[in-house]
């Protein structure tokens, strides 16, 4: 029975799509989120689900790798509602990249915040910076004690 009901909350977990209100608004993460590594801890009664060692979360249109990953669901709907990773931090977006040694997303804010050494690139353009938000509905950074390094410019 316990390993029935473990079974279909991992299921809804890793087969539901992760937008949190209600359809009427925007889906907060594209598509259906599949998360996978070399370990699972899911734990029902806190209602999250930590993922260690090779850890690869993909949507459609992003990839986040990370070492350890620990995942909060909605209890009633299987939605997520945060994800905090740690370690060898890496999003990848179209041609831009976000590295970092720690990472939060936050569903009902659309963002994702990194720290430990942010480094931010577009192409072989570079953004550091002490801590870096990326708002996901905007496509728009935050980056606080910036330094930019420009090295190409896109052509016009």
């Amino acid at each position: 029975m316990l390993k029935r009901l473990f079974i279909s909350n991992l299921l809804i977990l890793l087969i539901v799509s992760t937008h949190v209100f209600s359809e009427e608004k925007t889906q907060r993460i594209k598509g259906p989120l599949t998360i996978t590594s070399e370990m699972l801890i899911a734990d029902n009664k806190a209602h999250t689900a930590r993922f260690e060692r090779s850890v690869i979360a993909r949507t459609t249109d992003m990839t986040l790798y990370a070492d350890r990953m620990l995942v909060f669901y909605d209890t009633d709907s299987g939605d997520v509602k945060m994800i905090e990773a740690e370690g060898n931090i890496k999003l990848l977006k179209g041609t831009r990249a976000i590295i970092s040694q720690k990472a939060i997303y936050y569903a009902n804010e659309e963002k994702v915040t990194f720290a430990g050494e942010p480094r931010a690139t577009d192409g072989e353009n570079v953004v550091t910076g002490s801590k870096i938000t990326y708002l996901l509905n905007e496509d728009r950074y935050v980056v606080e004690n910036s330094k930019v390094f420009i090295r190409k410019q896109k052509a016009q």
